[in-house]
């Protein structure tokens, strides 16, 4: 069975260094309903495509309510269940709406926070591998900081949602 619907054409989105949030020079990646969750378990049909394309850590929650970023890893959400309003690139991005089926897959130094959530949201949170996920809350030193280890964080071997030929790895090229 194909849980992917391989036809969808991602969004692109690209966000400057705020000064407290570096971002990143690689877009944010959004697959507008790319996962079939009709399963009797919707994060599992999120896990099963995230699982099948190596990116592993994974967890189900929510996403947190404050601004932050992962200056180690990159990082895939797909929405199992709900949806939200989620405000990328720091305090001066762009919000943007995901519902059941997306995937954003964020690289390294991509701020993130959630800014409204319909009482059943659910997302699956993935990584490919390499580094642990950590928490940076947007501060000057953590900013310094993550200047020196977001660019040494590899490009991952796999799109999450598409695999090796997958559209993630030229556009992170």
């Amino acid at each position: 069975m194909n849980d992917t619907r391989d036809h969808i054409k991602p969004q692109t989105f690209y966000f400057e260094d705020d000064r407290l949030v570096p971002n990143s020079a690689l877009p944010l990646v959004v697959y507008k309903r790319v996962i079939d969750v009709t399963r009797a378990d919707p994060a599992q049909s999120v896990e099963a495509v995230l699982e099948r394309n190596g990116w592993g850590q994974r967890w189900r929650d929510g996403i947190y309510d404050f601004q932050h970023y992962h200056a180690t890893v990159h990082e895939a959400l797909g929405v199992a269940r709900g949806h939200a309003l989620v405000l990328f690139g720091g305090e001066r991005g762009e919000a943007v709406q995901l519902s059941v089926g997306d995937v954003a897959v964020l690289p390294a130094g991509t701020g993130h926070k959630c800014l409204f959530a319909s009482h059943d949201f659910l997302v699956v949170g993935a990584y490919p591998p390499g580094d642990a996920m950590q928490v940076t809350r947007p501060t000057p030193d953590n900013r310094r900081r993550a200047l020196q280890t977001i660019p040494q964080v590899r490009l991952p071997p796999c799109d999450p949602v598409f695999g090796e030929n997958g559209p993630l790895l030229r556009l992170w090229r």
